[in-house]
């Protein structure tokens, strides 16, 4: 029986997984840790405040819980990294060394840790952006990204630790609100347009960018962590993808539901991040290694969110 523990468990990805994870595995062997109290569903289960930065407390709960797998999902994103890069760097990257000794030092089965589209820079092909290319992220989240693929990979080779990790999109999701990605504006969109019927969009109306739905991104990290370890072929990161759209095109996509939604553009400064990103991902190495497929395209996914959001918020 695999005994689960997830890091980060509180924000947009680590809600929906750890409970994802609680039905498949059981309730009481996935152990929820965060900074702050989990609340809803996710306070139904095992839960410890953890800063991933104390190493000691992560050995210390490991051990307690006789941890068999990782999720270590606790980062700082994109956006928010860029407020304060030097702290950003030291808890994206201690903590995944904290974790990868943790998994070396106690022989765990095996670890997840997802990387990003931010490791891609502006010397990186925009189009179809293939598996193996040139990375130069310029943001600090994007270096960090980049180098903890370098390290999963070490590890790998080094200890034989079996890491897994993918390469996520922008998420997009409406069970939790999102934590700082320069992609967030995909989710903000859908509670603007119930509660306010318009949206100032901090990106161009045409800028494109690979993004996915969480259930998808939930299910491939499933899939990825469940598949037979000779089929992982890739272990620093596989290149995952759905769907890629614009502002325009998803605001198009909510006024078919919401004739009255409006948007307006104003870009900042993550309209600088989103140019150095791909407008779209080639993921064929995941699809052929272990059968990676979504199920979300634009449309499926705006009549889902809008239908799930005026329920959450009682309209």
């Amino acid at each position: 029986m695999s005994k689960i523990l997830v890091t980060g468990a509180c924000g947009q990805l680590g809600s929906e997984l750890t409970i994802a994870l609680r039905t498949k595995h059981g309730n009481d062997n996935v152990l929820a840790t965060d900074v702050r109290n989990p609340s809803g569903q996710l306070a139904e289960g095992p839960f410890e405040i953890l800063n991933v930065m104390d190493r000691d407390k992560l050995f210390e709960l490991a051990n307690k819980y006789q941890i068999t797998q990782v999720y270590h999902l606790a980062a700082i994103l994109s956006a928010k990294g860029e407020s304060d890069p030097k702290f950003a760097w030291q808890l994206n990257m201690e903590s995944l060394i904290h974790v990868l000794d943790l998994a070396k030092d106690n022989k765990l089965e095996k670890i997840y840790w997802p990387s990003s589209i931010a490791v891609f820079g502006p010397s990186t092909p925009r189009i179809n952006t293939p598996q193996d290319t040139v990375m130069d992220p310029n943001t600090v989240y994007g270096i960090s990204k980049l180098a903890g693929e370098r390290w999963c990979e070490y590890y790998f080779q080094k200890y034989g630790v079996d890491v897994r990790s993918l390469r996520y999109p922008g998420l997009i999701g409406y069970k939790a609100k999102p934590g700082g990605g320069t992609t967030d504006y995909a989710v903000d969109i859908f509670y603007k347009a119930l509660e306010e019927g318009s949206f100032e969009c901090f990106l161009s109306e045409n800028t494109a960018l690979p993004m996915m739905y969480i259930d998808d991104a939930i299910k491939a990290t499933i899939d990825l962590m469940e598949a037979d370890i000779e089929t992982i072929k890739v272990r620093s990161s596989y290149n995952i993808a759905a769907i890629s759209f614009t502002p325009k095109e998803i605001a198009n996509e909510i006024k078919k539901l919401i004739p009255e939604f409006n948007i307006s553009y104003k870009p900042d400064f993550r309209q600088q991040i989103a140019d150095s990103w791909p407008d779209s991902i080639d993921d064929k190495k995941a699809r052929h290694d272990w059968g990676w497929n979504h199920d979300f395209d634009l449309s499926k996914m705006t009549n889902e969110i809008l239908e799930g959001l005026r329920k959450q918020l009682g309209l």
